[in-house]
């Protein structure tokens, strides 16, 4: 069995990385804000430029001070001797080489996230390199000429100005690994108060391939994904996918299925990719998928990454939900969610996720309410939502 890879590598250079005219004074911002101070008589003071707050005043010698916050925040570092100020450093990062790194695996996180990594190198004028999984690196790079990307193990720029650590850090009501509560504020907007931006929708820029033609049919058609990483964001109503595929293809499309697996098994859960569907599935590149849906005439999925794969490559997307709220994901004007039962567990601050745990129902578990969220989402409701897109998205078309 492979071993894990962790979700998140904190590992900042192992000292202050900018030094002064002062020996022994040296700072970054590679973990938060760090300064190390020679041995004498200092006082070290952080302030919040943009809160006009003071977080951190404290005596040092021969030693390393750093902020608590791990993400961006618009320092302003002081170091005094004595009654004097000796040096005052306020963060600029233009022209300076920062690097951000993205959390492992998920698909959807990392979607959400990556367009304010181009929003803060824009913003700041800094020299940026990103972090990210091999499984991405083909699907972004294209889209962003002016960031450098790296895999993780490849050796970094020296002299690193800052870094910033993008992920869901656990628990999630921890205030110093992240400002905010992504249960409250959004997938997406988790993303951008981590760098400090404006917490505005930002869609990926995702570009199909020059094979994209080669592989795509010929004939109208439309992709979908009935997988997902929790049964919870499945769409869990026994004839669902059934009803609406063979609705789809009266309708004259060919319906695609693009998830990664054909069948997956957990536990007491299965689910096998829907009858009358065509096979796409399997280990293909994201790439390819992109390729497909890209060509799409619309895509429909649940909240899960191939969603956000399909509105980063600007497809009309249908998403089914019962797991979160909506402000959660992307806005879609074909979400489909009825609030009539328990529903969005996810976004219920006295629940704690466990990615491991692929069978959780928060509050049903084990009942005949277990995942109602989705089971009474009608397969009427979804086809009457295909009609109101067919209506609104006539004469789009697909992208090239």
């Amino acid at each position: 069995m492979a071993e894990k890879k962790p979700y998140m590598v904190f590992d900042p250079p192992s000292a202050p990385t900018v030094a002064t005219d002062i020996p022994g004074l040296a700072f970054d911002f590679n973990l938060g804000l760090r300064v190390s101070v020679p041995e004498g008589k200092y006082q070290v003071k952080f302030i919040d430029r943009a809160a006009h707050l003071m977080v951190y005043d404290a005596p040092a010698s021969g030693a390393t001070a750093s902020s608590n916050k791990r993400y961006f925040v618009d320092w302003r570092l002081e170091v005094w001797e004595e009654d004097k100020l000796i040096f005052a450093h306020d963060y600029l990062a233009k022209d300076k080489k920062v690097l951000i790194k993205f959390a492992w695996p998920a698909l959807g996180d990392m979607l959400a996230w990556f367009p304010y990594a181009e929003e803060f190198r824009q913003k700041h004028g800094c020299k940026l390199w990103v972090e990210v999984d091999e499984v991405y690196l083909n699907i972004l790079q294209p889209g962003y000429p002016d960031i450098n990307f790296l895999l993780p193990g490849d050796e970094r720029p020296k002299d690193l100005y800052a870094t910033y650590y993008l992920g869901l850090f656990s628990p999630w009501d921890n205030r110093d690994m992240q400002p905010a509560d992504w249960r409250v504020a959004g997938l997406q907007a988790h993303g951008a108060y981590l760098l400090g931006l404006p917490p505005e929708e930002k869609r990926p820029r995702l570009l199909p391939s020059p094979k994209a033609e080669d592989i795509r049919p010929q004939e109208p058609y439309v992709c979908i994904a009935t997988q997902a990483t929790a049964q919870a964001k499945y769409w869990n109503h026994p004839s669902g996918w059934l009803e609406v595929v063979a609705y789809l293809k009266e309708l004259g499309y060919r319906v695609l299925c693009v998830d990664r697996d054909r069948v997956t098994m957990h536990g007491l859960h299965g689910s096998t990719i829907p009858y009358g569907a065509e096979d796409f599935t399997g280990e293909r590149p994201l790439q390819e998928r992109l390729d497909l849906i890209s060509g799409a005439e619309f895509f429909m999925g649940l909240p899960s990454g191939l969603s956000w794969l399909a509105w980063g490559a600007g497809v009309p997307v249908v998403m089914i939900v019962g797991f979160t709220m909506p402000g959660t994901e992307f806005a879609t004007p074909y979400r489909v969610q009825q609030f009539h039962t328990c529903h969005s567990c996810a976004n219920d601050q006295r629940n704690e996720h466990h990615y491991e745990d692929f069978g959780a129902c928060p509050h049903h578990r084990g009942t005949d309410r277990e995942f109602e969220c989705t089971r009474c989402i009608s397969p009427d409701f979804v086809k009457a939502t295909i009609q109101r897109l067919l209506e609104a998205e006539k004469g789009r078309k697909p992208s090239p």
